[in-house]
């Protein structure tokens, strides 16, 4: 993007990004389509010439390898949403959700008072090996200082971070401790769970919540299913909630574990990419398997390829609100210098046919960015009636109608739950302090926490500890107006998030989740739904 700072390289940064486009294309063409590159080529003397009188004659110093880093997103905006650039010291974070792993401590740290502290040590991991606590304070990293007013979560994790089996060296700060403690830890591998939860919600219903669909999301799904199994399970909701994609192949490969043989799942096909499609085996092990999905407007891209399957092979039903609309399939092309490109290369299309790519217009990327809060400002997380596709219609298996251009509708709407969302309350979220407050409780209380049997204890402990009200005391000593009004309407909701907050810095994800669902109304519709015997799709009545 252009430096907001200085206007003056616009007219240049705009020749630039024309030249890296092509040589962009130069580049695409020599690994892709080589029987272009006639056509490339005969402009590339005048590239290089133009290049070299910019970086020889400017006005200027220009340091071209930096304009070029910032020209590439510019150029990739003006093809479609999806299409974009990582620079190389970016890619690391960028795909450690996908690969499935990263090399680091294997901590949860949280920045707090200028200062990384330790909120979860991960099981398993380098720093749990060595003795670190869930509490200590990261002073030093290497014998120089790690704290200060411009200490970030970037900054913190590019020095914890590094190459599998080297060392660093922590200086630690802990309660009780009167000096500097010393810990020295050999990086290794720490996993990046794709599966947040599995768990039984009752006697006979398993529920696995999925977060996003990386390399090892799969063979993950199949431990979940395979302990499910084991506790009993006679029918499944799989939970893509906030759930906005990865890899398309962990999706093909789970919706095969519940399709019968020789169903299409999904389709891909671009101008240069000839249609592929992916089909059932037969060999999945939960053909017959009730199933539910659980979806919102932040599930996309393999979330919604795996939801589409399920919709239109009519195998189960899906449950929540309208998804997110995408569907682009990315190419990643990496450069030499480490850099990725994610290139559009084709859309994919559900076993109806129907894309449901959302519309969008070539260069104007803020419209497609604002998409969600026009639905929100519509109204329609609050009521279905405001919902208005405008897509082809499709038939499913059975003959039911579905739409293209979108995303997938689910078959049994739940509205968002508003109940005591205030003014307050929104803005005790976004300013940080209800996260904040529910690090301090667990800091100040480990030795009770420790205490409690399990988490169940722990939840009706917190509900008599009126915490609402203690937060409200720490918020105005912040700077946050206590409105005792609004305070009272949103008493249920802002204590409910502090427990859940407070369950996952303490325990975990997965015990945060388990908490949450006792009241979620997607979760009771799914199990309404299952009760009612309504959890498989029926063909439409003929007129």
């Amino acid at each position: 993007m252009v430096n907001n700072r200085s206007t003056k390289y616009i007219p240049l940064i705009i020749s630039v990004s024309i030249i890296i486009g092509l040589i962009i294309g130069s580049f695409y063409a020599n690994h892709f389509t080589g029987n272009r590159l006639s056509i490339i080529n005969t402009s590339s003397n005048k590239i290089n010439d133009l290049l070299h009188i910019i970086d020889d004659q400017y006005v200027d110093k220009i340091d071209i390898s930096d304009l070029t880093e910032k020209a590439m997103p510019q150029i990739l905006s003006e093809l479609d949403p999806h299409s974009s650039y990582v620079c190389a010291k970016d890619v690391e974070n960028e795909m450690q959700d996908l690969k499935g792993s990263f090399s680091g401590i294997g901590v949860v740290f949280t920045i707090f008072n200028d200062t990384a502290r330790i909120v979860r040590v991960i099981k398993g991991g380098p720093s749990e090996e060595v003795g670190l606590k869930a509490g200590d304070q990261i002073i030093t990293v290497d014998g120089k200082s790690l704290v200060g007013k411009k200490l970030t979560n970037e900054y913190a994790m590019k020095h914890l971070k590094g190459p599998k089996s080297s060392k660093v060296v922590l200086g630690i700060r802990r309660k009780g401790a009167t000096k500097l403690l010393s810990y020295t830890i050999t990086r290794g591998d720490v996993p990046v769970k794709s599966i947040t939860a599995t768990y039984m919600l009752d006697d006979t219903t398993g529920y696995i919540q999925i977060s996003t669909f990386s390399d090892t999301t799969y063979p993950e799904l199949l431990v979940a299913l395979a302990k499910l199994n084991h506790e009993g399970f006679k029918q499944l909701i799989i939970d893509l909630r906030g759930n906005r994609g990865g890899f398309m192949a962990p999706a093909i490969r789970m919706a095969n574990e519940f399709l019968p043989k020789d169903r299409l799942i999904v389709y891909t096909q671009g101008r240069k990419s000839p249609r592929a499609e992916y089909t059932s085996d037969g060999r999945g092990s939960y053909q017959d398997l009730p199933l539910i999905v659980l979806v919102d407007e932040t599930s996309a891209s393999a979330s919604e390829i795996f939801s589409a399957a399920i919709q239109d092979n009519d195998r189960g039903v899906i449950v929540g609100r309208r998804t997110f609309g995408k569907g682009l399939v990315q190419e990643p092309i990496q450069f030499p210098d480490g850099s990725l490109l994610r290139l559009t290369i084709a859309r994919y299309y559900s076993a109806s046919g129907r894309c449901l790519q959302k519309p969008y217009t070539q260069g104007e990327g803020e419209d497609y960015r604002m998409d969600l809060v026009k639905r929100a400002q519509n109204g329609e997380y609050i009521s279905q009636d405001s919902i208005h596709l405008n897509g082809k219609k499709f038939k499913t298996r059975l003959g039911r109608t579905v739409y293209s251009e979108g995303g997938v509708m689910p078959d049994y709407f739940v509205a968002e739950d508003t109940l005591g969302v205030t003014s307050y309350y929104i803005q005790a979220i976004n300013q940080g302090w209800v996260s904040k407050f529910a690090y301090i409780y667990v800091d100040n209380n480990r030795e009770i926490l420790n205490g409690h049997q399990n988490w169940e204890e722990t939840v009706k402990k917190l509900k008599k500890a009126d915490l609402p009200h203690k937060f409200a005391l720490y918020a105005a000593q912040n700077g946050v107006k206590q409105r005792n009004n609004l305070l009272k309407k949103s008493y249920a909701l802002l204590q409910n998030t502090l427990i859940s907050l407070i369950l996952e810095d303490f325990y975990d994800t997965e015990t945060r989740i388990k908490f949450s669902n006792l009241t979620d109304p997607n979760v009771k519709e799914a199990q309404r739904l299952f009760a009612e015997n309504k959890h498989m799709p029926q063909a439409p009545e003929k007129q």
